[in-house]
């Protein structure tokens, strides 16, 4: 299946819009609002029609594992049995090391608590997973008391930068957010981390960045849909090229009908392995 608009950009579709000649007397923004606006209508479009054949090529792959994942499973069970029989009966390293990767293939995945083996305990995980999962340090501060000098730079930080010396509520909520990075680097000890707080208050605020004109937002807001044009198109391309969806490309029109002849096939090879299966238990039986 093809995405519909997967062969051209959001920036070719408007192109010609932006850079065409002015109509008398219209705003210059005027011709890039058009761009824009035809841009973002394609955008969608395009957006709808990915987003349809993920949910086909999701509801596929849903539906393949839940009505030929046994007959799957049933298969390699089948060719285990039979690798075995084949090994039980000639005796052969070979044949024995085909028996059992054919075995591990249908051997069950480890548990969850396998998995997480030292990391859990009797309330969950552990205090040191919880610790990682929840960005704190997983070690124990070294000391109770941090350094004299931690100390030092710590009051001098505290005394410039508190927020009770706020000028206005935007000056209030800069040292707020300051001072929360600062307690935590005291709380850890971090002189390092304390100094380079330090350096930075001493450069003061970030000066404001200069607001863009009109132009300059529809310019970006053009690039920005283009560059999501290219993501949408990379990710129809990958859905495109997976094993589903090279799957879905063979019956665009009716996959629920591909799903039952792929289990008419799969039938027909149960039934062939499962008579092999017999022959070769039937020889050894008649061989004992």
């Amino acid at each position: 299946m093809t995405i519909p608009g997967a062969e051209s950009s959001a920036s070719e579709a408007t192109a010609a819009e932006a850079q065409g000649p002015a109509v008398g007397g219209e705003r210059p923004e005027a011709r890039l609002e058009r761009a824009v606006l035809a841009a973002e209508q394609a955008l969608i479009e395009f957006e709808i029609a990915v987003e349809t054949f993920r949910v086909e090529v999701e509801n596929f792959s849903r539906l393949h594992h839940q009505k030929l994942g046994p007959m799957y499973t049933r298969l390699d069970e089948l060719e285990a049995l039979i690798a075995e029989a084949v090994a039980a009966r000639t005796g052969d390293s070979e044949d024995r090391r085909k028996a059992d990767e054919a075995r591990a293939r249908v051997l069950p995945m480890p548990g969850v608590e396998e998995l997480f083996d030292q990391w859990m305990d009797g309330d969950g995980l552990s205090p040191e997973a919880s610790a990682m999962l929840t960005d704190q340090p997983v070690r124990p501060p070294q000391r109770v008391r941090p350094s004299d000098e931690a100390r030092k730079l710590y009051r001098e930080l505290v005394r410039k930068a508190h927020p009770d010396l706020a000028q206005d509520e935007k000056d209030r909520d800069r040292r707020d957010e300051f001072i929360v990075r600062v307690n935590a680097a005291y709380g850890r000890g971090d002189e390092g981390l304390l100094r380079e707080l330090s350096d930075e208050w001493a450069e003061g605020p970030a000066p404001e960045e200069r607001k863009p004109s009109p132009s300059e937002e529809l310019y970006e807001r053009l690039e920005w849909l283009a560059q999501r044009k290219e993501l949408l198109t990379a990710i129809a391309s990958e859905l495109e090229e997976s094993a589903i969806g090279a799957m879905l490309r063979m019956a665009p029109d009716d996959p629920d009908r591909l799903l039952e002849e792929i289990a008419e096939q799969l039938l027909a090879q149960v039934s062939e392995r499962e008579a092999e299966l017999q022959r070769l238990t039937g020889e050894q039986v008649a061989g004992s």
